[in-house]
This record gives C-alpha cells, structure tokens and sequence, in this order.
C-alpha cells in the first residue's frame, strides 16, 4: 500500500534540494520510480525487494528532502531531473554532479505558441491545449512574461496570489500539470525548467505573442525615427492583429491586474502611432474607424476623442467632430463627474473657428513623433 508521511515542515516553505545531494543510490532509484506513478508493490517487483523496504525508503526520502507526502516527492523528482514527462526512469550515475538540473534544449519541431494578448491560450500542432483552472493559467502567463527570468516559488506566489496565498505551496504542482499539459508526449523535451532559483520557460521552446509585440515596438521606434511613416503603420497594423480582447481576459493576482492595465495602454499607444502617420499620409478613412472602435472600448480617454474630433474635421465632418465632444462631456460628467479637459475643450473651440493649423492638421515637413510606446 502507498505509503504517505506528514512531516511538521509547512509545505508552504519547503525548499529545493536536489535528491543526489541528499539520497543514497537505492533511494534515488526509489524517488525516481515514484515520480513515474508507480505504487510500492510495482516498485518492490522492480528492484527486487519487499514492500516495506520500499515503504521505508519513501519515509526515509520524505524526512531527508523536506517533503510533505508522496505527491510532492513525485512533483520534486520531475523538478530534480530524474523523472522527464513521458519518459520512465532515467538510469543516472551516483555522483552528486549528474543529477543537478541542466537546461534542456528543445530539438528540431513545433514549438508552443501561447497567447496572452485576450484570453490566456496555447497550442501545439495547431491544436488547441486545455491548461486547467486560471490559477495555474495565471503561473503560465507569469512565466510568460518573465521574459526568460527564472521564477522562484515566493515571486510566484506573489504574482498570482498576492496578499492571500495558498494554505499549501501549489505552485509545484501546478507546474506539474503545466508540463504534462504543454508536453508533446514525445522525447524528453520540456517546456518549463527549473534551476537554482526557480521555474523558467525553456528559451526557444515557446512562441509567445508578448514577445512578438516587443519586436513590433522595437520596429516601430526604428521607423519612426528614420521617417518611414509606410513603415510605422505597416508595423502598428500587424501588431494590433495580436490582440484578441482584452488582454489576460479573467486572470487572477496582482500581476496579472499591473500587465493587462500595462499592456492595453500600450495597444492605445500603437493605434495612436498608427492613426497619427495615417492621418499624415492622408489615409483619413482608415485612421476614423481605428478611432471610432477604440472610443467606443475607451470612452473617458480624452486624448483619443480630441484624435477623433481632428480626425473628422479634416474629413469634412464638422458636425460629427463637435457630437464626439458633446458625448465625451456627457460621459465624464455622469461617470466622474468633472467638465472636459482643457485639451478637449480647445480642440472644440478650434473646430469652431476653422483653426486647421492649431488643429495639427498641417504638420510641418518631416515633423517627428516621440517613440516612448
């Protein structure tokens, strides 16, 4: 029968300790066949010994490690390297130097593309990956957005819980059943690792949207400063096509609430680059219903209705400018009470007064616009 201890340790402060550091050779052998899901019986059949010493060695292998019970060994000889998803046992030296966690390479094949720019999604091969309640979505995004960083359990924990943690540390096992989630099923290739000082994504195993926005801006900074307006629109529209709603759509934790604030800021960024080189380069249809969309999503954001109020006039749309005005007004004094901004108020006064030059409608030859996304 499976054996379990319960130790007095608090889970919650459990810290990594690689197993060869720690264990003799037959309990390494032990810890390595438990992180496969075998029971005590299969694994006695195995190395030839009785159940209870079996039995003995996890109790053993518990007390030493720090572990709380049989699940968390079986979380800690995948985290330690013996155990890889879809593979068995791995057979390892005893020296204390082969069982240390070495990054693991993805070779040749699809890649994991995970989405973080709307709902949080991933697929591979195309097909769509069930990755659990959004509180394990919520670690996957917060590795995500680490950029390559390596995690340690406490940042996670204070990412996606905050000030009201988990009475058990879960953040192992949510990184379990990531893994087995993301896995191909083939090969010993992981997607998340862990080294000395936490959980990371593999480099070069995943294909995030974050990251392709951080290469758009950087394109788009590029442009702008060596005055390619064609550039910088072709460059805002592509990565304003990866956005699908609102980013990390329903996720949990502090961080999660700091990056979607973080990351819709910086699509308005991008569509009033856009719009701003559209208008410029005449293409004042385009740059209207960009504008007319993102009011709608952003109604009290004065800087885009004094965009769209320019926008219209220079199209010959006097009326519609000034009934953008009045219906900003109306909004900011029934949602936060106060009268329109000076900057609305003087884009209104100059619409009524033709004032195209003050409107910015005529910008000078080769006039530059700041690259701060």
């Amino acid at each position: 029968m499976p054996t379990t201890l319960t130790t007095d340790r608090p889970r919650a402060t459990t810290l990594f300790r690689p197993a060869a550091a720690v264990l003799g050779h037959q309990e390494r052998r032990v810890l390595s066949a438990i992180g496969c899901g075998l029971r005590d019986d299969e694994i006695a059949a195995e190395l030839a010994v009785p159940e209870d010493t079996v039995a003995e060695h996890l109790a053993r292998i518990l007390v030493k490690l720090g572990l709380r019970d049989r699940a968390a060994a079986i979380v800690h000889a995948f985290d330690c390297g013996l155990v890889v998803p879809g593979r068995g046992p791995r057979p390892r030296s005893a020296g204390p130097a082969s069982l240390t966690v070495a990054a693991r390479a993805p070779g040749p094949g699809p890649k994991v593309r995970i989405s973080l720019l709307g709902p949080v999604r991933a697929w591979r091969d195309g097909r769509l990956i069930d990755l659990g309640h959004l509180r394990q979505q919520a670690v996957l995004a917060a590795l995500a957005l680490g950029a390559g960083r390596s995690l340690s359990q406490q940042q996670l924990l204070d990412d996606v819980w905050g000030m009201e943690p988990p009475v058990t540390n879960v953040v192992p096992v949510y990184v379990y059943r990531l893994r087995k989630a993301l896995h191909d099923g083939a090969g010993p290739r992981t997607v998340i690792e862990r080294g000395l000082r936490g959980y990371q994504l593999v480099p070069g195993a995943v294909d995030a949207d974050v990251a392709h926005l951080r290469e758009l801006v950087t394109g788009i900074g590029k442009a702008t400063r060596a005055g390619e307006p064609l550039e910088v629109v072709r460059l805002c529209a592509q990565a304003l096509k990866l956005f699908h709603g609102e980013p990390l759509a329903g996720l949990p934790g502090p961080l999660a609430e700091l990056e979607r604030l973080r990351l819709i800021e910086r699509r308005i960024a991008i569509v009033r680059r856009k719009v701003e080189w559209q208008l410029r380069l005449g293409q004042d249809a385009e740059a209207i219903d960009e504008l007319f969309a993102l009011t709608a999503a952003h109604p009290l954001d004065e800087p885009l209705a004094a965009m769209l109020m320019r926008a219209l006039y220079r199209d010959g749309r006097q009326a519609e400018a000034l009934t953008v005005f009045e219906r900003a007004r109306r909004r900011l004094a029934d949602d936060l009470g106060v009268p329109p901004s000076r900057m609305l108020r003087r884009a209104r006064q100059m619409i009524l007064h033709g004032d195209e030059a003050g409107l910015g409608l005529t910008p000078p030859a080769g006039a530059g616009i700041g690259t701060g996304l």
